[in-house]
Formats: C-alpha cells, sequence, structure tokens
C-alpha cells in the first residue's frame, strides 16, 4: 500500500530528523531538499529510504553532522580535498562549488574528494556543473559493505561505485549520463524488498553464488549470516569500469579502497574523482555547441523500435519524472515510511 506524499511534506519531515540528529537547520534542509529531489527523478533508491541509515550512522559516528571539506592541496587547476565524513550532499557540493569556480578560472579543474559520507544521486552534481556550462567527469567509490561481484566471482567484493558524466547542450536540457557499475542500485534492491518485489533475473547472487531473484540476499542477513551479492552490469565491461571508480575515486583521491572483510556499520563513505572543463576556454566552444546538437538530432531522428516510445537522452527520464512526480506526489512504501519514523524516534523527532 503505501502512502503518497507530497514533495513539500517529505522535505520538512526529512528535514526534522536530520535536525534532530545534530545538524544545523540549514544542513538538514539540504541533505532533506537533495534526498527528495532524487525521489522526484525516479531515483528512490538515493532518496528518503536512505534517512534511517544515516541516522544509524550518525549515532555509530561513522558520519558526522556539520562538517566541511579541508583543503589538502590547493594546486589552482588542482584539488584535493577531504570531507571528513561529513554529509555528502554538503560536502559534496561545497566540493563542487571550489572545482566549478577553479574550471571557470583557468579552463580546467581535477578534483580529488575524499572521506565524504554518502554522496547520493551523483547526477546532481553534473546538474551542478552544466548549470554553469562546464563538462564534468565523475569517478565514485564506496567504501560500505561490498554488495557488487567481479566479473568471475561469487561473492561481494566491492561497491555499486557509479560513474557520472554531464554536459551541456547550447539552447537546449543537458546530457546527464549518471549509472552504477552494477546491474542495478544496491538501494533499488532494498526499495524492491521494501515493497515485496521480486526482480528480473541476472540482477543477482545468492549468499552460496547461486543465480536468485530475491532482493533481500543483499538487503538483510541470509542463513549463516551471510549475504549474496549484485552483478557487474555488462559482464567485464562493468567490472572494469567499478575498478576505475574503485582506482580513482577511491585509492587516487586517498580516500581507500576495500579490502577486509565486511562489517557491519552504516556508513558509506564516498571517494569522488572530478575532472571539470570549460569548454568556453578549449577554443572549440562552436564546434561543439553545433557537433553536439547535430548528433542528439540524429539520434532522435531514428524511428522508435517495437514496443519502445523512442530514442531518449540520459537525463531525460529523471526531467519527465520531475514534472510528474512535483504533480502527482511521491510514493513512500509502508516498510520505508515506517523505518523513517523509527529513525525519527531515534533522536527524538516524532513523526506522524
Amino acid at each position: 500500500m503505501g502512502k503518497t506524499l507530497q514533495a513539500a511534506q517529505l522535505r520538512r519531515t526529512v528535514a526534522e530528523v536530520i535536525a534532530a540528529a545534530g545538524s544545523s537547520k540549514e544542513e538538514a534542509q539540504t541533505v532533506a531538499d537533495n534526498l527528495v529531489l532524487a525521489n522526484l527523478s525516479g531515483h528512490d533508491s538515493h532518496g528518503v529510504g536512505m534517512v534511517p541509515r544515516y541516522i544509524d550512522a550518525v549515532l555509530e559516528g561513522g558520519l558526522k553532522p556539520n562538517s566541511a571539506i579541508a583543503v589538502k592541496l590547493d594546486g589552482g587547476s588542482l584539488l584535493a580535498l577531504d570531507g571528513q565524513r561529513g554529509y555528502g550532499q554538503v560536502v559534496g557540493a561545497q566540493a563542487m562549488a571550489l572545482g566549478m569556480e577553479r574550471a571557470q578560472q583557468t579552463g580546467s579543474c581535477v578534483m580529488a574528494l575524499a572521506n565524504a559520507h554518502h554522496l547520493g544521486r551523483i547526477g546532481h552534481f553534473a546538474e551542478m556543473a552544466v548549470a554553469r556550462g562546464l563538462v564534468s567527469i565523475h569517478f565514485v567509490n564506496v567504501q560500505s559493505r561490498p554488495v557488487v561481484a567481479p566479473f568471475g566471482g561469487g561473492d561481494g567484493r566491492y561497491g555499486t561505485n557509479p560513474f557520472c558524466v554531464g554536459v551541456p547542450m547550447e539552447g537546449r536540457e543537458p546530457f546527464v549520463l549518471d549509472f552504477a557499475t552494477s546491474r542495478v542500485a544496491q538501494g533499488k534492491m532494498r526499495v524492491a524488498h521494501n515493497e515485496g518485489r521480486r526482480v528480473e533475473p541476472g540482477y543477482l547472487i545468492d549468499e552460496k553464488g547461486q543465480p536468485t531473484t530475491d532482493p533481500g540476499v543483499v538487503v538483510v542477513p541470509q542463513p549463516g549470516g551471510m549475504f549474496g551479492a549484485l552483478l557487474a552490469f555488462g559482464e567485464h565491461k562493468g567490472y572494469g569500469m567499478a575498478v576505475a571508480c574503485e582506482l580513482l575515486g577511491g585509492a587516487l583521491t586517498g580516500s581507500g579502497t576495500w579490502h577486509r572483510p565486511a562489517d557491519n556499520q552504516r556508513s558509506v563513505i564516498n571517494g569522488m574523482f572530478t575532472v571539470l572543463v570549460d569548454p568556453r576556454k578549449l577554443g572549440t566552444q562552436n564546434e561543439f555547441a553545433r557537433e553536439a546538437l547535430a548528433f542528439a538530432d540524429w539520434l532522435k531522428q531514428s524511428p522508435a523500435a517495437p514496443g519502445s516510445d523512442g530514442v531518449l537522452l540520459a537525463g531525460e527520464p529523471e526531467r519527465a519524472a520531475r514534472v510528474k512526480r512535483e504533480r502527482e506526489g511521491i510514493d513512500v512504501d509502508d516498510t520505508t515510511w515506517t523505518e523513517i519514523v523509527a529513525a525519527g524516534a531515534k533522536v527524538g523527532a516524532r513523526i506522524a
């Protein structure tokens, strides 16, 4: 069943819970706005369902409210930053603001962000960049219980390690490509489990390494306390991309990689390696604008495949979902809502 809530109501509720856990009013609102925007965009995996985990992480000490980025190296167009385990929605935006300023000054910026708590939907940061006319590329690793099996492997060894690219399109909506390197995001399995749904074959293996359609194998402990794992998208290709995200987002940033037995800690630590480029300073702005639009038009002229509504570009489904969900509201299943209410109770926030 669940309930349907308007975005404004969800923002108020989430902000109340985050503030009760020790965040300033401004920080709580920033986190709430970001989570609800993920729901509006159709990515419930990165939306308000993360609140219970955030509260647990704060109470455990792995997530530090009211933290800001620390600048470890300022080399002009080369930045090394530390998120100090602050809310990723906050320290990620702070890092992007600094990186975007440098890219606009010098033409480009290479930015390494270490030790941010869960950054949420990485596409949000690409949207920040394209709004300023910048191209952005993001490699992100995830330090939490390893939930993705390497290609050819039979258990979880790393995280969902997202990759993202944002490209502005002159006079049009931007191209924003944002995906987990697993076949599906871990949060989508949490949502499916909470809703009591099975998932398509080919997404998961159980705790014995066998194929399964039960999302619970990566959400709750199985017999013996073991977990199953997600599979990489595209077999060896998605696996290779995930390793690149681990090496760049984790090792190169100094944030760290996962190479230890799984634990039960609730914190989710992200490292993000970001490249920002200002096309206006590259000398190819006119060609870039013309050719990008010409290629997009060429793709759109392809006839719709049987059963398809036609060709879409990355970013279009999210923008359509925002319009629809702003109008019709956001569905939250009963299990997720109960978990949010319980999380609020842990920090003294009473939610009706």
